[in-house]
């Protein structure tokens, strides 16, 4: 079954730099479960069928607005209709004037009451991209992220097969390290992924026969980052010579993480071999796949060869797996 997650109301008060008016308790203890945020115009106006009392509703122009044209009476029954409900928290943008009923009813019923200097849709826009990190549904998987040349590279691969060795690699040759061995993949949006390290490994390293190091320390803080999207997997794997790996680049690897696709590749590794440099091409490559360039098929119709629409295949990696 899915986890839930949960961010408090303290982190989003720090994210937005929203000023409090009233709480009925500490904000680190008023946990939010959902990303989806809503703006209450219908609800102000009796209509609660669908109503979800566990977004953040956010007040702007329109909603003010339109509770101040209501007669005293109304405005008093709409606006205790709708707290008393008990949304996690009601925000009002645009650094207006509050209503004195929906104070005293805030305070009547324990519901948190804020206040953004922000336009509504600019403030909003803020809210949903970070309740969409915070929330997102995540896995913690072995391997290595790294930025190269702008994309984000998820190296995989049994323990020692010199996942670490590459990255610092890598790291040397200008390009930044995310995570090692742990890398927390989080789905923000139904097609993106983000990789970022723990906050207790972050920035640290192993080599085999070194130890631990720190990459932030030793490399400067140019050769670290803390999240990226992730743009590919590369699948580091022993040389088998019995194995037929792929010469031309047709065919369309695929791995799902999270149920969202992402592209593969797989690469032999064998004494002689600068992984780094293989690793550079392949994030260059992918861009250009991804910008609608193939070599592979430029080479097949300069040779007067049918250059078909490469087919694509899926790798099921077990990225459920405990």
């Amino acid at each position: 079954m899915a986890k839930n997650f949960t961010v408090s109301l303290a982190e989003i008060i720090k994210e937005t730099m929203l000023e409090t008016v009233c709480l009925p308790a500490k904000p680190d203890e008023i946990m939010i479960v959902s990303a989806d945020v809503n703006r209450p115009g219908l609800q102000l106006g009796g209509y609660f069928d669908y109503f979800d009392s566990t977004r953040i509703q956010v007040l702007g122009k329109s909603e003010i607005g339109f509770l101040e044209d209501l007669s005293a009476e109304i405005r008093t029954v709409r606006i205790e209709d709708f707290v008393s409900r008990q949304p996690p928290a009601i925000i009002v943008c645009r650094n207006l004037d509050l209503i004195p009923e929906l104070r005293k009813c805030c305070v009547r019923y324990n519901v948190p009451l804020l206040k953004s200097q922000d336009s509504t849709s600019s403030f909003m826009a803020t809210l949903i991209a970070f309740l969409n990190v915070q929330l997102a549904p995540r896995i913690t998987r072995h391997g290595v992220f790294v930025e190269v040349y702008g994309e984000g590279i998820l190296l995989v691969g049994d323990s020692g097969v010199g996942k670490s060795e590459t990255a610092i690699e890598l790291i040397k040759r200008g390009h930044r390290l995310i995570a090692d061995d742990a890398v927390e993949i989080r789905r923000v949006s139904s097609k993106t992924l983000v990789g970022s390290a723990p906050n207790n490994i972050r920035h640290f390293i192993e080599l085999r026969g070194i130890g631990i190091v720190n990459a932030r320390r030793i490399f400067g803080m140019g050769s670290v980052k803390i999240t990226e999207k992730i743009d590919m997997v590369i699948q580091l794997e022993q040389w088998d010579n019995n194995k037929v790996y792929d010469r031309m680049g047709l065919d369309n690897e695929i791995t799902e993480i999270l149920n969202i696709r992402v592209p593969m590749v797989t690469i032999p590794v064998k004494p002689g071999r600068n992984l780094a440099i293989i690793i550079e091409v392949a994030a260059m490559n992918n861009r250009q796949k991804k910008m609608g360039y193939n070599a592979a098929q430029e080479l097949m119709h300069n040779l007067g060869m049918d250059a078909q629409e490469p087919a694509s295949f899926e790798v099921k990696l077990d990225w459920n797996r405990a």
